[in-house]
Parts: structure tokens; C-alpha cells; sequence
């Protein structure tokens, strides 16, 4: 077997990414010398931390092709994406007709949540499946704006498959039948390119933590023009354009903005790394495990991404075999019980394929040797558990 490396080998960066050290170094004069409240733009010190803001604000935008005004600060994705999905139908409820608010099945939690929170106040949430391959069929959502629609919400890249949407096509539907389009990016921000004018996008979530840079911070892009008017989702002082009131984090606002920077700069380079790694992975686990099965499209994926299906052994069983190995089943925990993932079920797999399936996060700081570590460390980890059960 391959030697055991003197650390563990972490292979879960769609669940978070270590902070690159340049961020680091980027964001640690603001925690110290330079500590003012960006707002208190009456003296040197206070203009100095707006300055760094706006700067950090333009590094954002232009990840994504939006003007720097179009960025509101958060303190991530799920907050942003509650504040576009509520905060729109919210600022309609008065005078507009159109109740239905659409997503997908496999969206994240906080965008199912936001949705179905909406009900309550008069909307009517649907909730469209996607197709074996994780994907959304265009003629679905077709079919559903043929009811007036207020919002569609569709992710850019899912956080357990790694599958990409056609945002442009899917965006071009919601904007013919008058429907505002958003779309949680968190993870596909950074990682492959996106451009909110080209591609129709009238609201979009990004999040630091999953592009190398500090949790607690995000932003949400908002359509200036045509202007996408949102309802605030608290009150306060009336900061980022009175849809995100308090004081703004400027350390973590800067690491975000460098870490922007260093994806855009990196972005090509990086995707054609992880492609190579996760195609070795793969490889050589498919060599070792017979009946591995892929999860999601092989070719709409983002590089870094795969989520595994094992022939003979749970995912908690793996993990346990192989405590070395960080990696996860992007199931939730409630409780006593660990519920088979709602996003592999929507793909059309049973509770007991799902189980038995590992999602793979391979990112920035991942090597070769952490690669051929991990694959012989779960190929011989399952080879163990599964004569186990044949003993038995």
C-alpha cells in the first residue's frame, strides 16, 4: 500500500477549503493596525478601510462580469440566498399576481428552506426533479412557467454531485415568461466561468469559504439594469444599499476579495490541475474496485468533484476503515439517525445506494501522493469490509 502520509489527507473541499496563505496575509493588517469601521469615512483611518472594501467589491464583481455596485456583502451563500428569494417575493407580495416561485429538488437546503418558507405567506413553491445525471431538463422548466412565475432558483454546480447546470439556457426560459432568475453559485464560483450579462442571471450567492478564502463572508449580486428591487430581510443603519444592514466586516471582506483575485487569475490553470487528479483518482479506484459506479454527468461536472458509489460497504463503514481519509457522504446527521442524501435520491438511487456513497472534494493544496494515498487507502478499506461480509 501506498505509504501513510504523516497527515490526514483531506479530500472534502465542496464542504469548505483551507485559507490560502495569501489570503491570510492579505486579511491580517485589518484585524490589527488597521481596524477602522469602514463606515466612518469622516477621517483617514475610517476611508481607508471603504477604500479596501471597494476594492475587494471589484475583485468580486469581476469574477463574474457585474459592475462593483451590483455586490451586496454578506456573511455568505445562505445568506444571500435567502435575501434574494425571500427578499423578491417579498417586495411583490403587494399588487403582483404572480405567486409561483420554482427550484430544483437538488438544491441546497437553505434554497428548498427559503422556498418552502414562502408558503406560508401566500406563494406557491415548486420543486422540479432533475434528470439521472443530476441535470435539469430545460422542456421541465418549460412546463412549469407556463403558470405565472415570480422567481426560478437553480444552482450553478450542486454541492454533493458536482453536476453544472445550463444556466444560460435554463435563464433565458425564466426571462421569456417574466420570471426573475438566481442562482446559488457558491460552488461554482471561482471554479468555472460565470458571467451574470451573458448568461441572463438577475440574482447570484458566492461564498468565501469554498474559493480559499475566510467563512463568514459572502455577497449577493443584484441586477442594477434592469433593476431587481428586493425587501431587506432586517432592519439597520442602511448599509449595502439598505439590503444588508451592520457594520461590514472588513478583514474578512478583503480576504474574500483576494481570494476572488487569486481564482480568476488561477482559474484555467487550476481546473486543468484537479481535472488531471481527479481523472488519476478515478482511475486507478475504478482498477482496484470493480463495480464503482459515478454519480452525476461525467462531463457537465466541475474538475475537482466525484461522488462515488461502492459496490460492497456503506460510506460509514469506509470512513471508519480509513480515518486518514477526510471525506464525506454529504448526508445530514439528525439526531441518532443518518438519513440517506436527498440529492442522490432525486438521481434516482435507493437509500441503500446511497449509503454506500462517498462525495470526493479534491482542491487547491490536494498532491499526487495525497491522490494515490486515498485511492489505495478506500480500495483497500472496502476489499476489507466486503469479505467481511461475505464471512458473515
Amino acid at each position: 500500500m501506498t505509504p501513510r502520509p504523516p497527515h490526514p489527507v483531506y479530500l472534502d473541499n465542496q464542504s469548505t477549503t483551507p485559507c490560502d496563505p495569501r489570503v491570510l496575509a492579505a486579511m491580517l493588517p485589518w484585524f490589527t493596525e488597521r481596524f477602522a469601521n469602514p463606515h466612518s469615512v469622516e477621517h483617514a483611518m475610517g476611508r481607508e478601510a471603504e477604500a479596501a472594501v471597494e476594492q475587494a467589491r471589484a475583485q468580486v464583481a469581476a469574477v463574474i462580469g457585474a459592475e462593483p455596485r451590483e455586490l451586496v456583502f454578506t456573511s455568505g451563500a445562505t445568506e444571500s440566498n435567502n435575501i434574494a428569494i425571500k427578499g423578491a417575493a417579498r417586495h411583490v407580495a403587494a399588487g403582483n399576481p404572480r405567486r409561483r416561485v420554482v427550484t430544483v429538488a437538488t438544491e441546497h437546503k437553505c434554497v428548498l428552506e427559503s422556498v418552502a418558507d414562502l408558503r406560508a405567506e401566500g406563494f406557491e413553491p415548486v420543486v422540479l426533479p432533475v434528470r439521472p445525471d443530476g441535470t435539469l431538463d430545460p422542456a421541465v422548466l418549460r412546463a412549469a412557467l407556463a403558470v405565472p412565475t415570480l422567481l426560478v432558483s437553480v444552482m450553478a454546480v450542486n454541492n454533493e454531485t458536482g453536476v453544472v447546470q445550463d444556466l444560460t439556457a435554463l435563464a433565458a426560459l425564466a426571462r421569456q415568461a417574466g420570471a426573475l432568475f438566481h442562482t446559488d453559485a457558491a460552488q461554482g464560483f471561482g471554479k468555472i466561468p460565470l458571467d451574470v450579462v451573458a448568461m441572463g442571471i438577475d440574482l447570484m450567492s458566492v461564498s468565501g469559504h469554498k474559493i480559499y478564502g475566510p467563512k463568514g463572508i459572502g455577497a449577493l449580486y443584484v441586477r442594477r439594469r434592469p433593476r431587481v428591487r428586493l425587501a431587506p430581510l432586517f432592519s439597520g443603519g442602511g448599509q449595502e444599499r439598505g439590503l444588508r444592514s451592520g457594520t461590514l466586516a472588513t478583514p474578512l471582506i478583503v480576504g474574500l476579495g483576494e481570494a476572488a483575485r487569486l481564482a480568476q487569475a488561477e482559474m484555467a490553470s487550476e481546473a486543468a490541475r484537479l481535472a488531471l487528479l481527479r481523472d488519476r483518482f478515478l482511475v486507478r479506484l475504478e482498477a482496484l474496485v470493480p463495480g464503482l459506479v459515478v454519480n452525476g454527468s461525467r462531463s457537465a461536472r466541475i474538475p475537482g468533484n466525484l461522488n462515488l458509489t461502492f459496490p460492497a460497504a456503506t460510506a460509514a463503514d469506509l470512513m471508519a476503515a480509513a480515518p486518514v481519509l477526510c471525506v464525506s457522504t454529504g448526508s445530514a446527521c439528525s439526531s441518532a439517525a443518518l438519513e440517506p442524501s436527498y440529492v442522490l435520491r432525486a438521481l434516482g438511487l435507493s437509500d441503500a445506494q446511497a449509503a454506500r456513497s462517498l462525495r470526493i472534494g479534491i482542491g487547491r493544496f490536494t498532491s499526487p501522493a495525497d491522490i494515490d494515498f486515498a485511492a489505495a487507502a478506500l480500495a483497500e478499506a472496502h476489499a476489507k469490509l466486503a469479505h467481511a461480509t461475505i464471512e458473515a
